[in-house]
């Protein structure tokens, strides 16, 4: 089949195609845009009453690196990992309280600090009480995904159930960048666990997240019966076999459009 003449021959065809690829197009600039709006976005958590930083100065940063060091010490947590988690979820503040509720500087939600034993939401200000409850809660992480730093990293941004309901493929958008963020710094600190997976793996997911939503894009906006083009054949019939058709500058395409029953 000459597909080449049959393109140039139809303007309603060269319409379809570039129709098509201006849809894949805006699919990757929609990506961003349909974040927070349905199932793109992780479960968010009622939030509750916002609390009250502390009156006092927030600790410094200088006493904040000492207790990171102190506390993954103490659960055996590479302290790169933990300074990477810190810097991602609070940079180094404290007293940070996301608009969801996560609290202080490992930004943890009251129900997750409850696990750990930690009941009053109010004492997550305490950077020592903090950076214990998530460091242990890095620690079982790492335990029930056998060190995979990828599978870690994302669970403690987007949770276990979506990890594993998954398949660790999760294509959240903010996690997609938290992950890639906290592994980048994690690098930055000194961090020695393999990570170059786990990025390759960020980027797979990036793809899978894209192709998805040009999907979406097409079968709302693309009207499918438009791709049922009508043909009819140009030459005769024994001629429609392949092996046959002689090609060459004054040979005929197999098929051409049937423009008038287009609609």
């Amino acid at each position: 089949m000459d597909a080449y003449r049959m393109i140039r021959s139809s303007p309603s065809t060269r319409l379809l195609i570039w129709l098509a690829l201006l849809l894949l197009a805006w699919g990757g600039l929609a990506v961003g845009a349909s974040e927070g709006k349905g199932a793109e976005t992780p479960a968010a958590e009622s939030a509750p009453a916002m609390l009250k930083p502390p009156s006092q100065p927030r600790p410094s940063r200088a006493r904040v690196d000492d207790l990171i060091s102190k506390v993954a010490k103490r659960y055996k947590v590479e302290t790169a990992l933990v300074r990477a988690v810190v810097a991602a979820e609070s940079n180094y503040n404290a007293y940070a309280v996301s608009r969801a509720g996560a609290i202080g500087l490992m930004q943890l939600m009251p129900a997750t600090a409850a696990d750990y034993g930690v009941h009053s939401p109010a004492a997550l200000f305490d950077p020592e009480v903090n950076l214990r409850t998530g460091t242990r809660h890095l620690k079982r992480l790492l335990s029930k995904y056998k060190n995979d730093y990828g599978r870690v990293i994302m669970a403690y941004n987007a949770g276990e159930g979506v990890v594993d309901r998954t398949n660790s493929r999760v294509t959240y958008l903010e996690t997609l960048n938290y992950t890639e963020a906290v592994i980048r710094n994690y690098r930055r600190h000194g961090g020695t666990a393999p990570t170059r997976d786990a990025l390759r793996q960020v980027q797979s997911l990036r793809g899978m997240r894209f192709n998805r939503q040009s999907r979406r894009l097409l079968k709302k906006y693309l009207d499918p019966s438009l791709l049922s083009l009508k043909v009819k054949p140009t030459l005769d019939v024994r001629l429609l076999n392949p092996s046959l058709h002689e090609a060459g500058p004054e040979s005929l395409p197999m098929f051409e459009l049937d423009s008038g029953r287009m609609p």
